[in-house]
C-alpha cells in the first residue's frame, strides 16, 4: 500500500490540476487562474458581446474579473458574469458558479447552491464538474456523504482524461474507498495520471514498486527500474535505496 507520504502528494497535486477550475481540495482556497486571451480591445469586444447575451463571452467576462486580467479584480462582478452564462446552461460558468459559491468568492459561501450548480454542469458532461461533484460525495459537502456515488462521478470524469479524478480513483481502488479494493486497478488510474506528464517523484516510485514486486502489473525489473531512475533524477532518496537494492 502507498506511504501516506505518497498519498499525500496525490492531495497537492490535486491543487495543481486546478488550475482552469479550483477544485474541492483542503489545501485549495484561492481563486482559479483560467487562461484568457489578454488585451483591453479582446477584452472589450468580449463585454460587448456578454451584454448582448453570449454565454460564452459572458463566462470569459467573468474569468476576467477573477483574475484581475485588464480589469480590476472584483469576485462580486465575476460572479454575476458566472450567473448569466450559468442560467443559460453554459456548463463551464455552472461549474465556476459552483465553486464560488464553495468557497465564498462573490457570493455568500453556501455548500447546497454549489452543489446544484456543480451537478447541472456535471449532468451536461463536464469533466471539470464531475470531478469537483465527485469530491463534494467524497467529503460530504452540500449532500450527505457518499464514497460510492464520489466514485461514479470521478470515473465519468477519469474517462474523458481529467487526471485529478484519475487520481482520485488510484486513491480509492487503493485504499478500497467506495470500490473494492483492486490492485490492478490502482496501478492502472495512476498510469493514466503520469502518462499525461505529471512525474510526480513519488508516483514514479510507487510504479517502480509496483513492478518491481508484480502489484496490480506484471512483474518486470526493467520497468521497475526505469520508474525508480525516474524517481531517483528528481532526488527521491526511496528510488535511489531501490536502484542500489536492485545493483543499479
Amino acid at each position: 500500500m502507498p506511504s501516506k507520504r505518497i498519498i499525500w502528494a496525490g492531495v497537492v497535486l490535486l491543487v495543481v490540476l486546478g488550475i482552469s477550475s479550483i477544485v474541492l481540495n483542503d489545501c485549495s482556497h484561492g481563486r482559479s487562474t483560467p487562461t484568457i486571451d489578454t488585451g483591453i480591445e479582446k477584452r472589450n469586444e468580449i463585454r460587448k458581446a456578454a451584454e448582448r447575451g453570449d454565454a460564452k463571452s459572458q463566462f470569459l467576462l467573468g474569468s476576467y474579473y477573477t483574475v484581475g486580467c485588464d480589469v480590476i479584480q472584483d469576485d462580486v462582478k465575476a460572479a454575476t458574469w458566472y450567473r448569466k452564462a450559468a442560467d443559460q446552461g453554459y456548463a463551464e460558468a455552472q461549474n465556476r458558479l459552483g465553486l464560488c459559491y464553495y468557497h465564498g468568492n462573490g457570493v455568500i459561501k453556501d455548500d447546497a447552491e454549489s452543489t446544484k450548480w456543480l451537478r447541472k454542469a456535471a449532468d451536461q458532461g463536464y469533466a471539470e464538474a464531475q470531478f469537483n461533484l465527485g469530491r463534494t460525495y467524497k467529503k460530504g459537502i452540500g449532500v450527505v456523504k457518499d464514497e460510492t456515488e464520489a466514485v461514479k462521478w470521478f470515473r465519468k470524469a477519469a474517462d474523458q482524461g481529467q487526471a485529478g479524478a484519475q487520481l482520485e480513483l488510484w486513491e480509492c481502488y487503493t485504499t478500497g474507498t467506495g470500490v473494492i479494493k483492486d490492485e490492478a486497478a490502482a496501478a492502472k488510474w495512476l498510469c493514466k495520471v503520469v502518462e499525461q506528464g505529471y512525474y510526480v517523484d513519488s508516483f514514479q516510485l510507487q510504479l517502480g514498486k509496483y513492478y518491481e514486486n508484480g502489484i496490480g502489473v506484471a512483474k518486470d525489473e526493467t520497468e521497475a527500474v526505469r520508474w525508480y531512475r525516474k524517481a531517483a533524477d528528481q532526488g527521491n532518496a526511496e528510488a535511489k535505496e531501490a536502484l542500489r537494492k536492485l545493483g543499479k
